[in-house]
């Protein structure tokens, strides 16, 4: 019983994430200005979010006008489901609604009279069902959209980016960067059907937690010596390692590295690593280690290993992605030198006769 409390309580700060509107406007606004054109006349599907605590129905709602859209469908989880699934979730108590089933809000006009198409044009009624996005009633909507756009929740994410290219349609959404190496996911970067939105992996992404969320994590040691949280003006924001990802053109993606030579990143590199030492070999893969995405050499026509980071500067008229770690590393030479498998597959380097186990690489190479 205690172990189901605790994963009960691990999926809630997982999926209890709530982005905030600068993030949504920072990000939309890049595909604005590679096709000021991106949502006219178009059907936004938002499938995970409730306007009472979503950003995402706000944004769109209150520029409805200026992005030509012709419909918003925002559709919301049932409450008495998800506390019952997860056990934490904002405060629904004093909310007059029926917590068993989800809602669905729609704005496509002017209810208010006032000339205008915006948030206080909402309107909305009760769903059949409890509003999951895997329901036949939700997947009717999905397939009725233009655009999808949302942050799903994170312990359902396979299924959810399934559910996505099942639709074939067009779509935004966060999600954890290390959702990229998932073998659902990747083969779609690889063949640049799937990519990075336009805001960079450095940029802190926080977000808005439950209150029970918030003191679990100020009184979690490793979280106060860590950086799950943020404290914003008293606030406390969940911080998650996140990207935005997409399949809608933003232009940014073909802007190809500046890189120097490999005896320049030798002479020069900013990094220790490689400063004075070169690039080290895989041991159990044909390919040199570039540990730093600014460190990939312009002259080098085999194949490299780069970290994942490096799907942010990734330009597929400047790189060709050969394939991941993962799925290409050879754990025969390995196993054989260790006895035994620290893990699963990964690429490793040899450094003063031992073998050192890489972060997760993405094995790249250039065009000619």
């Amino acid at each position: 019983m205690a172990n189901a409390m605790l994963q009960k309580a691990k999926i809630a700060q997982q999926d209890e994430y709530y982005t905030q509107y600068v993030d949504i406007q920072t990000e939309i606004n890049a595909y604005l200005e590679y096709d000021p054109n991106t949502f006219k006349g178009k059907t936004v599907l938002l499938p995970c979010d409730d306007p009472e605590w979503s950003n995402f129905t706000r944004f769109f709602a209150e520029n409805y006008s200026a992005l030509g859209l012709k419909k918003l469908i925002s559709t919301s989880y049932a409450p008495d489901t998800k506390r019952e699934k997860y056990g934490v979730l904002f405060d629904w108590a004093a909310r007059d609604i029926d917590k068993s089933r989800g809602r669905i809000f729609v704005l496509d006009r002017d209810v208010t009279g006032d000339g205008r198409i915006n948030f206080d044009d909402i309107e909305w009624q009760y769903l059949d069902g409890d509003g999951d996005f895997r329901s036949e009633e939700v997947r009717k909507l999905r397939d009725e959209s233009d655009i999808i756009v949302t942050n799903p929740p994170f312990s359902l994410f396979r299924e959810y980016f399934a559910w996505l290219i099942e639709s074939g349609k067009h779509f935004v959404y966060i999600c954890n960067k290390n959702c990229v190496t998932y073998k659902e996911v990747f083969p779609y970067i690889k063949t640049n059907k799937v990519w990075l939105g336009a805001t960079p992996q450095s940029r802190d992404l926080i977000f808005r937690i439950p209150k029970e969320t918030a003191k679990r994590f100020l009184a979690d040691e490793l979280a106060m010596k860590g950086s799950k949280y943020k404290i914003v003006n008293g606030e406390v924001f969940g911080r998650s390692a996140a990207v935005w990802m997409t399949n809608i053109e933003h232009g940014r993606h073909h802007n190809p590295l500046q890189l120097m030579t490999i005896a320049d990143n030798r002479k020069y590199s900013r990094h220790k690593e490689v400063r004075g030492v070169g690039y080290r070999k895989y041991v159990n893969y044909d390919a040199i280690d570039v540990p730093f995405t600014d460190a990939i050499p312009s002259d080098y026509d085999g194949v490299m290993g780069v970290p994942i980071s490096f799907l942010d500067k990734y330009c597929p008229e400047q790189f060709e992605i050969i394939g991941i770690g993962l799925e290409l590393a050879d754990m025969k030479p390995i196993k054989a030198r260790l006895g035994k498998l620290d893990g699963g597959p990964r690429l490793y380097t040899e450094q003063d006769g031992e073998l050192v186990r890489q972060y997760e690489r993405i094995l790249i190479r250039r065009r000619k």
